[in-house]
């Protein structure tokens, strides 16, 4: 292998610059040329690629966002257009791929993979921690630690004025990001789309607060919940409970940007290192992820269609420090 090439891809996650300047310069360490997409794979269908040096990788492993841009690309999921990609790496003699992102990153490159050969190794790059093969995936501890400033600071202004604030965090289906900001917080509750929480035990909940001569709360909501959307739960439970002064913060997308944690950044130069070698090795269609902090590959199919549960552990931790 001499010829290969890194795209970012889907939601971007703080740490992907630091996986990419991981996977140029461990490329070329190997003596390996490597190149960049831009736009994830609408750049390759485009023709959106170029060569990477060690300049180019210099001062990025502090920013957050992607270099290389990212995108959602519809004309890739016609065979039409993944055609258009492989030409365009054939092109310039590409022999393999790594590929940052999630499981619509994975899904087009495991079809990429069977349909022209190309060898791809994905790097789990998502602030929602979702995907199996992998304890953390790169982006989620900043995404925590963004989030757990802002419920730190909401916490403040919610005991001043013996509010209850519902707190709406980043996730999609998966409720890890609420969860540890749920323990980090000090959160009175936490409501994730793996567990069953209904309206009555919110009610429950903020009720047995009070009786504690509790005067505020914060409530951790998972985007992805049963029970819908921060404002929807909070207005259920409004109608309940009248009397209680009720506020909603949805932090949005202000979770996926910012500098990178210390802990980003290792674990994604860790797996961007990882990912070019485990190319040269020969592994063709994989993932690699760091499980109980040592590196391990699993199969693209995996990653993708395998669920990653959340830890009985810690879901107990919020019962039992909140009882």
């Amino acid at each position: 292998m001499k010829k290969i090439a890194v795209f970012t891809s889907g939601g971007d996650a703080p740490g992907m610059n630091a996986c990419v300047r991981a996977v140029v310069r461990t490329g070329l360490y190997h003596g390996l040329d490597v190149y960049g997409i831009r736009y994830g794979y609408n750049g390759m269908i485009e023709g959106d690629i170029f060569p990477m040096s060690s300049f180019t990788v210099s001062n990025i492993l502090q920013r957050g966002g992607t270099i290389l841009k990212s995108a959602r690309s519809e004309e890739f999921r016609n065979k039409d257009g993944r055609k258009k990609a492989f030409e365009n790496l054939k092109q310039r003699n590409i022999e393999g791929v790594v590929a940052i992102g999630g499981d619509g990153t994975f899904t087009g490159a495991k079809i990429f993979h069977e349909e022209f050969g190309i060898p791809v190794v994905g790097v789990p790059g998502t602030i929602d921690n979702d995907l199996y093969g992998s304890d953390f995936t790169i982006g989620f501890d900043t995404a925590v630690n963004t989030a757990l400033h802002a419920i730190d600071n909401i916490r403040d202004t919610a005991n001043s004025h013996d509010r209850v604030f519902f707190v709406e965090v980043m996730g999609r289906l998966s409720g890890y990001i609420a969860l540890h900001c749920g323990i980090g917080g000090g959160a009175e509750l936490v409501m994730v789309p793996e567990t069953d929480t209904t309206i009555d035990d919110v009610i429950s909940t903020l009720e047995k607060g009070r009786d504690k001569k509790k005067t505020s709360a914060i409530v951790i909501v998972a985007e992805g919940d049963e029970q819908g959307n921060a404002h929807e739960i909070a207005a259920k439970v409004k109608a309940k409970l009248p009397y209680l002064d009720i506020r909603v913060s949805t932090l949005g997308h202000m979770q996926r940007g910012g500098s990178p944690t210390s802990r980003d950044r290792i674990i994604a130069s860790r797996l961007g290192l990882a990912a070019v070698e485990g190319l040269i090795e020969g592994r063709k269609s994989d993932m690699v992820g760091i499980v109980d902090n040592q590196l391990v590959y699993h199969s693209l199919e995996d990653a993708i269609n395998k669920e990653k549960p959340l830890r009985a552990d810690l879901l107990r931790l919020v019962e039992v420090l909140n009882s």
